[in-house]
């Protein structure tokens, strides 16, 4: 009787485990095809309006294309009439400028005010100035851009205004070739700097208070905590911030359309507008897709560097 109601036990037990692992496969199917329809839009994104652009603009950089007739292959023409283009080498250190400018304002500023945010103040204090330092992110730059437009004019803006207060000359902020550069940069720092604030809020307040305070007990002086304890904790939100700036500047284009319209001359004039000048303005679409490859061969150079260095001054936990 007793090996009967073993059977009887082991063979119940056999036929669930066998109904099991079909409906367990069966389950794990479902959520595969779950899982590629919820990624399916970001791959048929990718593939649409990244890769297929970029593929369709390393082939057009091999032909001569004006848009009305077919396009007719070259070879390496193109990439022959870089080295002659005397615009482009002005073109290239304008938009070089505006990338070591941006890296070097937007992560240093954003670094100050993430660091006096982060200070002991009243809560009140510091949802304001964390409001106030990241609102113009929130802008579109086109706006923001119009803005300053107006206050950089130099009869009517308000910032010669106050500089004839104090009694110093009005400035020719946005037709004057040494100073329209500036006036992007101002402009450039000023919209993202609180963007770069955030992610160094978030970064130091994750810092161990606890080191910190060994390190007072120590002796270390502010400067000595800040060099030798915050920075190397906060060492991952500066490889990310460096990054997204060095990317973001070298594609610098709505603000410079708005305020100089690439002038005076080509003074302020950067990579993406020119090449956007190329293709559709002068309708040369092969010699524009040629431009874009340097850019974008610069870029991924940079960011593969970035991404080789950083082993040198990250720290991961």
């Amino acid at each position: 009787m007793a090996d009967l109601i073993t059977r009887d036990t082991t063979s119940s037990h056999t036929f669930r485990a066998g109904r099991t692992r079909p409906a367990r496969k069966g389950l794990g199917r479902r959520d595969a095809i779950a899982g590629y329809l919820f990624v399916s839009p970001s791959v048929l994104g990718f593939l649409i309006f990244v890769l297929g652009p970029l593929v369709a603009a390393l082939g057009f950089s091999f032909t001569r294309y004006d848009v009305i007739s077919p396009p007719t292959f070259v070879g390496l023409d193109n990439y022959v009439r870089l080295f002659s283009d005397q615009r482009l080498g002005l073109v290239y250190l304008n938009t070089i400028i505006y990338v070591v400018a941006a890296v070097v304002l937007i992560n240093g500023l954003g670094l100050l005010f993430a660091v006096l945010i982060n200070v002991r103040m009243p809560r009140v204090l510091t949802y304001v100035f964390r409001s106030v330092y990241f609102f113009p992110s929130l802008v579109a730059l086109a706006y923001i851009s119009l803005i300053w437009q107006a206050l950089f004019q130099r009869d009517t803006g308000i910032i010669n205004y106050y500089l004839e207060v104090i009694g110093a000359d009005p400035v020719n902020w946005l037709n004057s070739s040494s100073q329209s550069r500036f006036s992007v940069i101002i402009v450039d720092v000023w919209r993202n700097v609180g963007f770069a604030m955030l992610i160094y809020v978030a970064a130091l307040q994750e810092v161990p208070r606890e080191l910190e305070e060994a390190a007072q007990i120590d002796g270390a002086g502010a400067f000595t905590q800040f060099r030798r304890i915050t920075v190397p904790m906060i060492s991952q939100a500066i490889f990310f911030n460096v990054t997204i700036t060095v990317i973001g500047a070298f594609q610098i284009y709505e603000s410079i359309i708005v305020l100089t319209k690439g002038g005076p001359g080509d003074s302020t004039r950067s990579i993406v507008m020119y090449i956007a000048e190329k293709a559709f303005a002068d309708f040369d679409l092969g010699y524009a897709s040629a431009i874009s490859m340097t850019l974008f061969a610069i870029i991924l150079l940079v960011t593969i560097l970035q991404f080789r260095i950083r082993r040198a001054w990250v720290h991961y936990e």
